[in-house]
């Protein structure tokens, strides 16, 4: 049985897009036969300290790095990175994997191409965003800073070392192409959804719309995500007085939290009918469909900027999974998933009248709705499900491992080879 090592920032008992993500990728392989462990950076120790060396969340096994990133910049980032491989090695001795797949950002695939090359297996590296700009999105970072332009640097580095390379999506793959990698080197490997967790949606929780104050027949847009700045909620709240022009009874329902939080419920306060915007909190993950149960429209609203054209993002493929009808904002990202009137609907990123006029568009022609339901659902299963795309990942795996000479100790990179998954 192959057996392989996920290496990666953070995991599970987390919640975020990224763990979501990995859960579904190592569930999927262990679904086709493979042996599967994750192994986490120092950043995790961050957010979920944890003396123990090992976890089992949700019954997979992840290994924890031990410490937390410490010093000055580059040396706190070279020391994550010999920790991160130390660990890797360690690990190998008990538990030989025969691949070591890891996951952005950079300093996980610094540290695992370290590993491997002393191991002398291969290494894939996989991008889910560029994390030079998901620090710009989320404010943490500042676009061309020295900070900015060294993990690029070191992004494009661990890209041409390692054997292969998937990417979230095309936005990604052809920025790496702009930098001179050979196309042949890089797969794309979508976001997806595990569908056997999507059952029937549920029917509507009036329980619980009678608790949010939310009137029955009153229609409602929904966001259900993190609130970071790059998402654009403050875009949708402006909306709402435009968008009630012509809904009166149009109600904003925001469940999630985050950075933007204090600020997106000022700028809800200060509407002329700030009773229209309903803010939750943060909700149990086990809670989240009842939410659902009570959105007509899923709104992603994004701001245009490189993460956002560059980047998918997973909720609106979840929010079709559930059959519902996701509007977003026409940034690159969201146009990778969402086909204009026929899967979904776009509007003009950054104009909250743009917004409003595709929401009002949409409330007033529930006749088409139960059609862009379905041609949604058939687009994530056909083209997002992880049952059928891990298989993907293992078409990539054979070829390497076909090519590992263990006795000489070469290794042929997937380039070589014109792999193209």
């Amino acid at each position: 049985m192959t057996r392989v090592l996920h290496v990666l920032d953070h995991s599970l008992p987390l919640h975020s897009g990224y763990t979501f993500r990995t859960r579904a990728i190592l569930k999927a392989q262990e679904q086709a036969g493979l042996d599967v462990r994750g192994i986490t950076s120092q950043r995790h120790q961050l957010e979920a300290p944890t003396e123990d060396a090992v976890e089992e969340v949700d019954g997979l096994t992840f290994h924890r790095t031990a410490g937390v990133p410490h010093g000055p910049m580059m040396v706190s980032e070279m020391r994550e990175m010999a920790a991160l491989s130390s660990a890797i090695q360690e690990l190998a001795k008990d538990w030989r994997p025969d691949v070591i797949h890891a996951h952005s950002p950079a300093l996980c695939g610094g540290g695992a191409y370290r590993a491997a090359q002393a191991l002398g297996i291969p290494l894939v590296y996989e991008i889910r965003a560029f994390w030079e700009d998901a620090a710009v999105g989320n404010r943490t970072g500042t676009e061309g800073s020295a900070k900015y332009r060294l993990t690029r640097s070191l992004e494009t580095q661990v890209v041409k070392r390692a054997d292969a390379v998937f990417t979230i999506c095309q936005g990604l793959r052809d920025d790496l192409i702009a930098r001179g990698i050979a196309p042949g080197k890089i797969g794309v490997m979508p976001n997806g959804v595990d569908l056997s967790l999507f059952g029937e949606p549920l029917p509507r929780d009036d329980a619980l719309a009678a608790e949010l104050g939310i009137e029955n027949g009153a229609p409602v847009i929904g966001y259900i995500g993190s609130f970071y700045d790059y998402e654009g909620v403050d875009d949708l709240i402006a909306s709402m007085p435009i968008l009630r022009r012509s809904c009166p009874s149009a109600r904003l329902l925001l469940v999630g939290a985050g950075e933007m939080d204090a600020e997106w419920r000022a700028a809800a306060a200060r509407l002329p009918e700030p009773e229209a915007v309903i803010f939750t909190g943060r909700v149990p993950y086990a809670e989240v469909e009842r939410y659902y149960s009570l959105i007509d429209v899923l709104a992603y609203p994004r701001k245009r900027s490189r993460l956002t054209d560059l980047v998918t993002p997973l909720k609106p493929l979840e929010a079709m999974a559930q059959r519902r009808i996701v509007a977003a904002s026409n940034v690159g990202g969201h146009r990778e998933l969402i086909s204009h009137d026929e899967t979904g609907y776009l509007f003009a990123p950054d104009d909250p009248e743009a917004c409003a006029e595709t929401l009002a568009e949409i409330l007033s022609s529930r006749e088409e709705w139960e059609a862009v339901r379905h041609r949604g659902e058939h687009h994530v299963r056909t083209r997002h499900d992880w049952a059928t795309n891990v298989q993907r990942y293992l078409s990539v795996y054979q070829v390497l491992l076909a090519d590992v000479n263990r006795d000489s100790g070469s290794l042929p990179s997937a380039r070589q080879h014109g792999l193209r998954a």
